[in-house]
């Protein structure tokens, strides 16, 4: 085997041997757990507010970031059904009014002013 031939195979070997640094950075950092449909409905909601423009996009894709970083999904989406049943009104829906339920639509709201405040 020539010299080139060596070198060509032990760059073959050390590539099949290191992770890509792509992949070894994707471990390394926390696992976002909103579903992608939940983040595309915030941003879609986000841009009908606030403009169709990409610099719109921008700022409401760094917003759900920073409400995925401050509040786990679970309790974005017991306050985001809380304020869906509660908009219906009438007597059935009386107990999203209760403290405790205010209490996680109030975490959301905050969750959202920080976004705004760090995105907008």
């Amino acid at each position: 085997m020539t010299k080139t031939g060596k070198h060509r195979l032990f760059a073959l070997i050390f590539a099949a041997a290191t992770p890509v640094a792509g992949i070894a950075v994707a471990q390394e950092l926390p696992m976002n757990e909103y579903p992608t449909v939940a983040r595309a409905d915030y941003v879609y909601a986000c841009m009908a507010v606030n403009g169709q423009t990409r610099d719109v996009l921008e700022k409401c894709s760094c917003s759900i970031d920073q409400i995925a970083s401050l509040l786990p999904y679970a309790e974005y989406e017991e306050a985001e059904t809380l304020l869906s049943v509660g908009l219906k009104g009438g007597e059935n829906v009386a107990w999203t009014k209760i403290p405790q339920m205010q209490e996680k639509i109030k975490n959301m709201r905050r969750a959202q002013v920080e976004g705004e405040l760090r995105c907008f």
